[in-house]
Formats: structure tokens, sequence, C-alpha cells
């Protein structure tokens, strides 16, 4: 298993408790394809630099989580399905 950070802006036209639902999702996600979330860090509603699909901020919230590699590609398909996420950036933790 590698340990993977995901950045996700969630819409900010949700309120709190269906943003949380959102997380729970992914959270549930990563569980399903054999994964765990390591820590999760709800950073709020923030302003975006620019329009993102028409909303100038989100609801932005960051999970360190480990799982396995060839789950990758199900779990980048996964989050892209889910209509309330507006954007996020998936990236590998190297080893220091």
């Amino acid at each position: 298993m590698a340990k993977y950070e995901l950045l996700s802006a969630i819409k900010p036209n949700l309120d709190n408790d269906e943003a949380d639902k959102v997380v729970t999702k992914i959270e549930e996600t990563v569980q399903n394809l054999g994964g765990s979330i390591i820590d999760t860090e709800k950073m709020g509603r923030k302003k975006t630099a620019y329009d993102v699909q028409g909303y100038r901020d989100s609801y932005f919230v960051v999970q360190k989580l480990n799982l396995p590699e060839d789950k990758v590609v199900d779990f980048k398909r996964q989050l892209r399905l889910n209509e309330n996420i507006l954007r996020t950036i998936f990236t590998k933790v190297k080893k220091a």
C-alpha cells in the first residue's frame, strides 16, 4: 500500500452536513477499495483564485490515506463521478 494525499474542493452551495456526507462517501470509497484513511482535515469554506465550474469559493478538505496502487485508477474514477466534488488534487506521498 502506498500513502496518498487528497485535496478536494466541494460545492459551496452544500450546507455543512451535506459536505460532511461527501467526505464520508470518500472515506467509504477508500475503505471499499481496501485502503484506509489516516487523517482528515476540514479546512472549511474558502475563496478560490478563479471560477471553478462557476463557483468563486469551495469547501476544502485534505485527506491522507493508504490505498493499494492498483486501485488508484478506480478511486480517481469514483471521485470524478461524484457531482458534488468540483476539483481534486491527488498526489502520492514520497517517503522521507
